[in-house]
């Protein structure tokens, strides 16, 4: 029995065509001021359980065809969850374009990839008008922005002017094209690569770029084990291509993200993550901390990583088990540090080491 069949008493209640919020947490809601019996706690913690049970599903599933990278793939989940974007620098060959792909076919979402170079033009990501002879207008032709989940591959080697033209998909999750805003389907997450070594002819990201970035993070070349692994699935299947078996929906990824807004959030754990922010503002080797936009990712995260752990409140843990990948890459060292080869990832160690962590009561 496939996992949405064993889930749907629960999903049937999500699905909104109209793209509202989902019908399951209204009719919840209105549930529970009618029915005394049934605590609000409750009825939280059997949605978020739907939403744990689905994202469990998800990771298993691509787990099939990315092997041994479970972290990596809590994340992603983290992350699209989260209604995030994803910035992966790693090594060519390291199975990054393969898990954007299987998770898209995984969550049933429509998925492009996009080669940039240094010649690519903003029209070619966002699409153009043409003129229609038969109907005498010009009609769009939408580009590759216009998917669920964009890989945006070695996104460093375009020029600034289409970097920029991402930038407001990335953040406005629309596009404007001759004048005219064009919204993105939802859910939209852009997960962009580059390589760590080869700089030449590339254009760095902007600071404002790589805060729009939910977080960054690498995939690590596979231990002796994995790749043998990796191998003799191969030979099992007989065949380069993988299958992979759709477990959810767009239109229900959506129904989680907003399922997310019910997980309690305690009034120590936003102090802990201010308190962590904070302090990367504060240290002297440090030429700009990190922004209030990194406060907000940290924030949704801990809901998503809550969420995706069955619970319907944040903990401590969840906060630190991200916060890494959340908060380094928006940390600029002075030249004095960078010398000395202290990164953002130092940084936040450090912090993460030295703020008392809150104890937490469930909700």
């Amino acid at each position: 029995m496939r996992h949405n069949d064993i889930l749907q008493p629960h999903i049937d209640i999500w699905n909104d065509a109209d793209g509202k919020l989902s019908k399951g947490i209204m009719s919840m809601e209105a549930g529970l001021s009618a029915n005394a019996g049934m605590s609000q706690a409750a009825g939280t913690q059997d949605l978020i359980g739907t939403v744990s049970a689905i994202s469990s599903s998800l990771m298993n599933e691509v787990s099939k065809v990315i092997i041994g990278k479970n972290e990596n793939l809590r994340r992603v989940t983290v992350g699209i969850l989260s209604n995030g974007n994803m910035l992966l620098e790693d090594f060519p060959g390291l199975a990054k374009t393969l898990l954007a792909n299987t998770f898209a076919r995984a969550l049933g979402c429509k998925f492009k990839r996009v080669q940039f170079t240094p010649d690519l033009l903003p029209s070619d990501i966002m699409g153009t008008y043409m003129y229609d002879q038969k109907s005498g207008e010009f009609k769009l032709r939408a580009g590759p922005l216009f998917s669920n989940i964009l890989l945006a591959d070695e996104i460093n080697r375009a020029p600034p002017k289409t970097q920029a033209a991402l930038l407001e998909a990335m953040e406005e999750k629309q596009v404007t094209i001759e004048g005219i805003t064009h919204k993105l389907p939802a859910p939209f997450v852009v997960i962009a690569t580059q390589n760590p070594i080869e700089q030449e002819g590339t254009y760095p990201l902007p600071e404002a770029q790589m805060d729009r970035f939910l977080m960054k993070m690498s995939m690590g070349y596979p231990d002796r084990s994995e790749e043998k692994a990796i191998l003799a699935r191969r030979k099992l299947r007989g065949k380069d291509n993988h299958d992979v078996e759709q477990v959810t929906s767009p239109k229900k990824v959506v129904a989680m993200q907003k399922a997310l807004e019910t997980v309690h959030v305690d009034p120590a754990i936003l102090s802990y993550i201010v308190e962590i922010v904070q302090r990367t503002r504060e240290d002297h080797r440090v030429t700009n901390g990190a922004s209030p936009r990194a406060s907000q990712s940290l924030f949704k995260t801990g809901r998503a990583a809550a969420a995706i752990a069955g619970r319907n409140y944040v903990i401590p843990d969840d906060i630190k088990g991200i916060a890494l990948q959340i908060i380094s890459h928006r940390i600029n060292m002075k030249p004095e540090a960078k010398i000395r080869g202290i990164t953002g990832m130092h940084i936040v160690r450090k912090i993460l080491s030295e703020v008392p962590v809150p104890v937490i009561q469930p909700a």
